[in-house]
């Protein structure tokens, strides 16, 4: 392998961590968007059922793409806990996350 070769595919990661970065933020605003909603017309800042969903979905996804299915929902898990995290501060309450799997 030539060093050029390696020199491209790591351009090639640094630009995808840019995208999933820039991502992750168009999705935290729109979660906090959602948390602000959410105390304001009082629903719970967590949602037992979504979390299943998107679970089963990320695990649909998982398969379509090759990925790991655990990952995927590590993933999701670590995320899923920012956005409480998130929620809860914006009601003023405290939130520790579980363990992850």
């Amino acid at each position: 392998m030539s060093e050029e070769k390696l020199a491209e595919w790591r351009t090639q990661i640094d630009d995808i961590d840019r995208e999933m970065v820039t991502l992750l933020a168009r999705r935290f605003q729109i979660t906090r968007e959602v948390g602000e909603w959410k105390a304001q017309n009082g629903v719970p800042p967590v949602d037992p059922e979504r979390e299943k969903r998107q679970v089963a979905r990320l695990q649909e996804r998982a398969a379509e793409t090759g990925l790991s299915a655990d990952f995927l929902e590590r993933f999701l898990r670590i995320i899923i806990d920012e956005v409480v995290s998130h929620h809860r501060a914006i009601r003023d309450e405290d939130f520790e996350a579980p363990d992850p799997l």
